[in-house]
């Protein structure tokens, strides 16, 4: 699960993605999507990003959930709802909470 890191900051990796999935499209004549991690360290950079894989022409983002909190994965879905865009909730770090008997 890529966020943005310094070998691979998320805005080149956006565009190298999207790249593919139009080359993919006209091959095959179907759409195509990929999960766009618009996860960041702040509400306004993940709605930065989420505005920039919409303007992209992106179908789909997706958000960590526990690693974004309840505030911004609401803030974000309603963005989604209100521009059209699908939205994939990640579990990340799920295991950490849910794996231990004791916990």
């Amino acid at each position: 699960n890529v966020n943005s890191q310094p070998f691979m900051r998320w805005r080149h990796r956006f565009d190298f993605v999207m790249e593919a999935i139009h080359k993919a499209e006209a091959e095959t004549g179907e759409r195509k999507g990929h999960y766009l991690n618009v996860t960041a360290p702040t509400a306004d950079e993940m709605m930065r990003r989420a505005e920039y894989a919409k303007e992209i022409g992106a179908p789909i983002i997706m958000h960590d959930f526990l690693t974004g909190g309840f505030s911004a994965n609401t803030q974000l879905a309603q963005w989604c709802q209100n521009n059209g865009m699908l939205l994939h909730i990640h579990r990340a770090m799920h295991a950490v909470l849910d794996r231990n008997p004791h916990h």
